[in-house]
């Protein structure tokens, strides 16, 4: 993946691309709670503080810059995302986006929620 590709994504605002982790869930007859659960499970958010960043429009950098602190289970997220093979992934702020892009793939793809968080 290349740099500039990259920086650009960093730079989107998390609140600009959450309506769409939703609307893929709901599309499937997921929920927006169960996006919620899933984002904070990864980043250590409660949900108050994600609604306070969604409500500040930061960035992706700054959004898991912030993050509490990352699950210890993230390892545990394989497989490809957008044509990538996670686990390949050397940028570790890609990296998380991309664990969170795949966590939302499994709940849209119908996953149970204790297999999405890795329990």
């Amino acid at each position: 993946m290349n740099t500039k590709n990259n920086q650009r994504v960093f730079k989107m605002a998390f609140a600009g691309v959450y309506p769409h982790y939703i609307t893929k869930a709901e599309k499937k007859g997921r929920t927006k709670e169960e996006v919620d659960e899933i984002i904070c499970w990864l980043t250590g958010y409660t949900q108050k503080a994600l609604q306070q960043q969604i409500d500040t429009k930061v960035d992706f950098e700054t959004f898991f810059a912030q993050a509490p602190q990352l699950n210890p289970n993230v390892s545990k997220i394989t497989g490809v995302i957008c044509g990538y093979r996670i686990e390949e992934i050397d940028d570790p702020l890609m990296k998380k986006i991309r664990y969170m892009d795949k966590l939302i793939d499994e709940l849209a793809k119908g996953k149970a929620m204790d297999k999405i968080l890795r329990k």
